[in-house]
């Protein structure tokens, strides 16, 4: 199943490979893909990787989380 969120605070396309490398350095997150034009990111999530995780990843690299989609 295929998770999407709305992140905050991408502005080029650094901060797209910055917020794809924090998703992908989740073990079990696959199929990782970031569009700075819609401001989201959508991967196939496992159940072992929590929300929590995930927005503490984005926040490490200097982003926001503003919802799930």
């Amino acid at each position: 199943m295929v998770t999407k969120i709305k992140v905050k605070g991408m502005s080029c396309g650094h901060c797209v490979k910055r917020v794809r490398r924090a998703l992908e350095s989740l073990p079990g997150l696959k199929n990782v893909k970031v569009d700075l034009q819609s401001g989201e990111a959508a991967f196939e999530k496992p159940d072992k990787v929590s929300m929590d995780e995930i927005i503490k990843a984005v926040q490490e690299a200097g982003y926001q989380v503003e919802k799930m989609l």
